[in-house]
């Protein structure tokens, strides 16, 4: 196939591969086109009002809870009842929406996987599409897939996972669908056309759409979702509230309106997250030009302390008020095959920190890799042998802005900032590539890692800060480590596996980012440019 019937307005801009025909219909373009054409001018009056919020910050202000919104975080009022598919989410398996990913995880065992067309995609035309296909296969129940180079087959099992979706981000686009020829958001996209494709499918076996949504600066933002489900139910003729979604709560700004969000989407909502490296890269970036909020070193910045501490707290109290679940953190920790110490202390490591979550009074987690599954399900099982924590009200905390504003304490070590070159060159290498989920050093990466390595860069450049040798972090020692670090990989990767990647691209994004005068809001948005 060489192109796809359009509905008037619309134009496809991607190559057609096989099969696409069967998801980029008439009929689902006009879905999508009516959501862009009904919602695409607040989406950009949105986006007007974060860049003016965070000039607001760049100048000294500091965020707080909202005035204007003080009733309603002061009534009584709970969200709308929660499906019996998700009453027990105690362990969450996260990735992309790539084939034998799909099937591994609504086989691993875990209660819930959330199939990421966001930080865990590259979100290239073909994994997009792709990754659609494979939805749509598995609710027609004809998802499989044959390893071509090891021959193994994949099916799925009998009883799978929960599936919920993520789009992307309001602030990302898809660059290959224009209506009238504005390129519609990635949001819009991903959204309706899994929800256009699958929800007569998902009906019939008993449950719902549900999504997980990123990246969400207010509750303004939140109304926004719940316009677009309220106007997509209707047009598909579902039922009010059919339409679930829980809600990251993974910027600085959200995390002072967690029940303002909750409201705003009260009846479509089931719960948020701690979405925590995001989080910690918006709380450098809304507060980078402060010099009182700069970091240390990124492995000194931990969960259950200081700003950290308090946020995760604040969302187990305010979603256990209102009836809604409290969802804890990544473990992105992997399997270290042939060294078993290694191996032992990853696996310590997310026992220990699932431990925490249960103890904070979190109803489920989040792990990148099916060997994780069992790790932190033995412990919600153990220490949690209800299936949610609803009950755990969380009296006892009381948090105050400023505790969501405390700095750790800590050094920054020139370790520290070769690893922030090391590893966000790498991700966005592999991004590059048309990977979202990259592993590094034992670790599964998504974009928020890469995030988080420019930022504090950026953050330490533009206050010259001191190192705890003395050195301050200069332009002039940042480029020198860049060629350092880059030198050691190709001699690490070999010469032949270096040069065939897309290292110079990578490098010269990441080294534009980290010393350009203005910080750049997400480094997916110049990096789209470059996928393909």
């Amino acid at each position: 196939m060489t192109a796809v019937a359009t509905p008037l307005g619309v134009s496809i801009l991607g190559p057609i591969g096989p099969r696409y025909d069967e998801v980029l219909t008439t009929e689902a373009l006009a879905f999508l086109a009516d959501l862009h054409r009904t919602f695409e001018g607040e989406r950009r009056a949105l986006m007007k009002a974060r860049d003016d919020r965070q000039r607001r910050f760049d100048m000294g202000e500091l965020p707080i809870f909202l005035h204007e919104t003080r009733d309603i975080r002061e009534d009584d009022w709970k969200v709308a009842s929660i499906p019996a598919d998700l009453q027990d989410r105690r362990v969450e398996i996260t990735g992309p929406v790539d084939r034998k990913m799909v099937i591994n995880a609504l086989n691993s065992g875990a209660k819930v996987f959330m199939a990421d067309f966001e930080d865990a995609n590259a979100p290239s035309w073909s994994n997009n599409i792709d990754g659609q296909i494979n939805l749509k296969d598995r609710w027609a129940g004809s998802l499989a897939f044959t390893d071509p180079l090891s021959g193994k087959a994949y099916r799925l099992k009998e009883r799978v996972a929960v599936l919920i979706v993520r789009p992307r981000g309001w602030h990302l686009m898809e660059a290959h669908m224009t209506v009238d020829g504005v390129p519609i958001a990635g949001a819009f996209f991903d959204f309706g056309l899994y929800l256009f494709l699958n929800h007569q499918a998902i009906s019939r076996h008993g449950t719902a759409p549900y999504f997980y949504l990123p990246k969400l600066e207010s509750h303004h933002e939140a109304r926004l979702w719940n316009a677009v489900f309220v106007r997509a139910q209707q047009m598909l003729g579902m039922k009010p509230g059919t339409i679930k979604a829980t809600v990251l709560v993974e910027t600085l700004p959200a995390a002072f309106e967690m029940d303002e969000i909750l409201y705003e989407m009260r009846d479509h909502i089931v719960g948020l997250n701690c979405g925590r490296w995001d989080y910690i890269f918006s709380f450098i970036k809304k507060l980078s030009k402060n010099p009182s909020f700069l970091m240390p070193d990124r492995n000194q910045v931990v969960m259950g302390k200081d700003f950290l501490g308090a946020y995760a707290a604040l969302l187990v109290k305010t979603c256990h008020r209102r009836g809604a679940f409290a969802m804890g953190g990544m473990a992105a920790q992997i399997p270290v095959k042939n060294d078993k110490s290694a191996n032992d202390e990853a696996f310590a490591t997310v026992k220990a920190d699932k431990e925490r979550e249960v103890r904070e009074g979190h109803d489920g987690t989040w792990v990148a890799h099916p060997d994780l599954v069992p790790v932190a399900a033995e412990v919600f099982d153990r220490m949690l042998p209800e299936a949610n924590q609803l009950a755990n009200l969380r009296a006892d905390v009381r948090v105050r802005p400023e505790d969501l504003l405390r700095v750790p304490h800590g050094t920054r070590t020139e370790a520290g900032l070769r690893e922030n070159i090391r590893v966000g060159v790498q991700y966005i290498e592999g991004w590059l590539r048309g990977r979202g989920a990259v592993p590094l050093y034992n670790l599964m990466e998504d974009a928020a890692t890469a995030e988080i390595s420019r930022a504090q860069i950026w953050q330490q450049l533009q206050h010259q800060a001191m190192l705890d040798d003395g050195r301050q972090v200069t332009i002039a020692l940042f480029l020198d480590l860049l060629r350092d670090e880059m030198t050691q990989l190709r001699h690490a990767l070999t010469p032949v596996a270096y040069d065939a990647g897309r290292f110079p691209e990578a490098i010269r994004l990441f080294r534009e980012l980290t010393m350009a005068d203005s910080f750049e809001s997400f480094l997916t948005v110049p990096a789209y440019k470059l996928l393909g």
